[in-house]
């Protein structure tokens, strides 16, 4: 497979060669790269809750639509992804991570993009504005008994655990579940200064959608927001989705966890990919899709219900809102969250995982052209079909 394009760090515009899953060779190219897509690692998105109308919390997942929902979100440039459950009984997430994983064994195509189960709950918040969407109900305190069973119906799968510290026991169950190698999130919380320091000397490291899932109005100071920004050992991850985070929120932000210690997440729901309407059997209750994206609680335009639009409009966002170069933006959505739990990143360079997005930026948009994933096009057309070898799933 061969193809040019514009590389996202350095501009440059090169010649690709792909054998088999590798990067054979990246050379330079005298043709004109003006009109060429730019290319770029494929995003690794850390939290996906669902796509085009089905969720993993759902007692009706089988594989088959674990394996229809990893294809579908080949259209956003993701080539690895953390497929999200959130609270919900105990054996409604059994269920959930049981087949997640049969369809990860069953199916080499699942397994190849799926990098780890995000455990988003059940130990948050009960309190109104934490809790954001999370079923009251099935909120609780934290439990390592039950987390152990939850890992084990997962086959060891899950990767990352949003939890809250606000509970009594809450850092000797961080304590635990870090030391099992899974990296823990602050989320969905009201917690304290002194017990967000504590989650963070447990071994707390990630802030899931940091400013959302909060209270309408807190303290100016201090807050679990500002003590989450200034606690070094915590990377942020951030929906810059323009409907969950203001420009300014997300520039300070950025400037104030700097660079290195913050991400990229969609949290795009079971309703991103969906037609605007009135939705009544989803599994976050009644939600509607407004026609500029944003998902809400029906009869208002102000409270969302999750996130309904891809990775890549977070990259275009993020360059808008806080002045990010592309190369910067990119690596919020590609390597820097493949660090974060353990995968090894990919790099323009010979010999690297051929795991690969191209994409067009127009008017502040980013459109994928192409995604290929160990080396076969999986979704969209390579530049000017310059010799490649057209590989699809069937090939996996």
């Amino acid at each position: 497979m061969q193809l040019l394009a514009r590389r996202y760090d350095n501009q440059q515009t090169v010649a690709v060669t792909i054998a088999a899953d590798r990067l054979a060779s990246i050379e330079p190219a005298e043709a004109n790269g003006a009109d060429l897509p730019w290319l770029a690692p494929g995003f690794v998105d850390l939290q996906i809750n669902g796509y085009g109308g089905q969720e993993f919390n759902d007692f009706e997942l089988d594989v088959e639509k674990v394996a229809g929902l990893s294809r579908a979100i080949d259209s956003h440039g993701v080539t690895r992804y953390c497929p999200t459950a959130t609270t919900q009984s105990f054996e409604l997430l059994q269920h959930a991570f049981q087949t997640i994983d049969a369809a990860c064994q069953q199916d080499p195509a699942v397994a190849a993009r799926v990098a780890c189960i995000h455990l988003e709950g059940p130990f948050l918040s009960r309190q109104d504005g934490p809790r954001g969407a999370h079923p009251l109900e099935h909120c609780r305190p934290p439990d390592w008994d039950e987390f152990q069973r939850l890992q084990e119906a997962a086959a060891g799968r899950i990767g990352i655990l949003t939890i809250s510290p606000e509970y009594d026991n809450a850092a000797d169950v961080i304590r635990r579940v870090a030391e099992s190698g899974v990296v823990v999130a602050i989320g969905h919380t009201s917690a304290s200064s002194d017990q967000i320091r504590a989650a963070v000397d447990a071994g707390a490291s990630m802030s899931t959608h940091l400013g959302n899932g909060a209270h309408g109005e807190i303290r100016r100071h201090p807050n679990y927001i500002w003590d989450q920004l200034a606690e070094d050992g915590l990377v942020a991850s951030l929906i810059v989705d323009g409907h969950h985070l203001p420009r300014s929120v997300v520039k300070s932000f950025i400037r104030a966890k700097q660079l290195e210690r913050c991400v990229l997440v969609s949290d795009i729901t079971g309703m991103a990919g969906m037609p605007p309407g009135l939705y009544e059997n989803s599994n976050l209750g009644s939600v509607e899709v407004l026609e500029d994206g944003r998902l809400v609680i029906p009869g208002q335009r102000q409270l969302l219900a999750g996130a309904a639009l891809p990775i890549g409009v977070g990259v275009a966002r993020v360059m808008e809102f806080a002045g990010l170069s592309l190369a910067e933006a990119v690596t919020m959505a590609s390597s820097r969250p493949a660090r974060l739990i353990g995968l090894e990143p990919v790099e323009l360079e010979e010999g690297a995982v051929a795991d690969l997005v191209l994409f067009q930026l127009e008017a502040g948009e980013l459109h994928v052209q192409a995604t290929i994933l160990a080396g076969q096009l999986v979704y969209g057309e390579l530049p000017f079909n310059s010799h490649q070898t057209d590989m699809t799933d069937d090939n996996d």
